[in-house]
């Protein structure tokens, strides 16, 4: 724990503890994603960072809104209640306060959200992680099985590299299981893949403890993961492939060919009607075609595979 978490848990420690059975999802996400921190330290750093972040926004925004004079921007058409013209004389004092205290709900609720999210994003990158170095990580341990290393130092070795990713974290983590807690192979296997974000990992370390309970050759079951995750590889690889040349026509006709077509029909009608501000033209220009890109990148990021 660094100074602002022992901080934040010194300060909401007590009532974080009474919301574990709340957030039991959050507890799981924090253990899948193998964040070295408690959950009662993380939550109390999510409940002081949403009230600073509330703090300062409502301060930040309600001296902009006095400053600006926001409210006296507002004119009121037409008829209007009596009430209204009464406490118009109090605009500028009451529109600060309504400012503040949005700003302060709404700021503090989404950095709280953050928070809440941010251990299951994680769990979902270990998870992308693992099924992709899984396959190089099972070559890698049938290749020690077959040289008679025991299972134990195998999985020992595995977690030492830095080659396998997320992989290698796992395998790290059954060492632990063994050397620090004095478990056996089979308990730290059944921990690990009861906690693990992977359904490939859970059912590969799964498989490895029934062989190991019925005497099972290991080499052999490791030599058939192996091959098996293999040609999973290629095949995910090969659709994803696929995805990404459809994904690319699905960009050129939306994100090139529709908006080239949209701004020469919105030029021509600009000029037709003698109008100085196209604003749809600018909304096309400014927003649509970045804003556009922006999200085909974020959506070929989320579906690239890892590793």
């Amino acid at each position: 724990m660094n100074g602002y978490e022992r901080l934040a848990f010194r300060l909401m420690g007590r009532y974080a503890e009474k919301k574990r059975d709340s957030y039991s999802a959050l507890r799981n996400d924090l253990v899948t994603a193998r964040m070295k921190v408690p959950f009662e330290v993380y939550l109390s750093t999510a409940y002081l960072s949403s009230v600073i972040a509330a703090i300062v926004a409502s301060i930040l925004l309600g001296l902009v809104t006095y400053l600006l004079n926001i409210p006296g921007m507002i004119k009121y058409q037409g008829a209007v209640p009596e009430f209204m013209l009464t406490i118009n004389e109090y605009s500028l004092v009451i529109g600060t306060v309504l400012a503040a205290i949005i700003s302060f709900a709404v700021i503090g609720g989404i950095t709280f959200l953050i928070f809440l999210v941010y251990p299951s994003v994680v769990a979902g990158n270990r998870c992308r992680n693992i099924d992709a170095t899984l396959p190089y990580a099972i070559n890698y341990i049938t290749a020690m099985s077959t040289a008679g290393i025991p299972p134990a130092e195998i999985f020992r070795q595995l977690g030492s590299s830095t080659m396998y990713g997320e992989s290698a974290v796992e395998a790290r983590f059954i060492a632990m299981e063994i050397d620090l807690f004095g478990r056996d192979l089979i308990d730290a296997l059944r921990l690990i893949s009861a906690t693990t974000p992977s359904m490939r990992m859970k059912e590969f370390l799964q498989g490895a403890m029934g062989c190991i309970s019925a005497g099972s050759s290991l080499t052999e079951y490791f030599r058939t993961k192996a091959e098996q995750y293999s040609l999973e590889n290629r095949q995910s690889q090969k659709l994803f492939l696929d995805t990404l040349g459809l994904i690319s026509e699905s960009y050129v006709t939306a994100m090139v060919a529709g908006p080239l077509f949209l701004i020469i029909l919105q030029s021509i009608m600009a000029i037709l009607s003698q109008s100085s501000q196209p604003i749809f033209l600018y909304l096309i220009i400014y927003l649509m075609i970045p804003f556009g890109s922006i999200m085909f990148v974020i959506l070929i990021s989320s579906m690239t595979p890892e590793g």
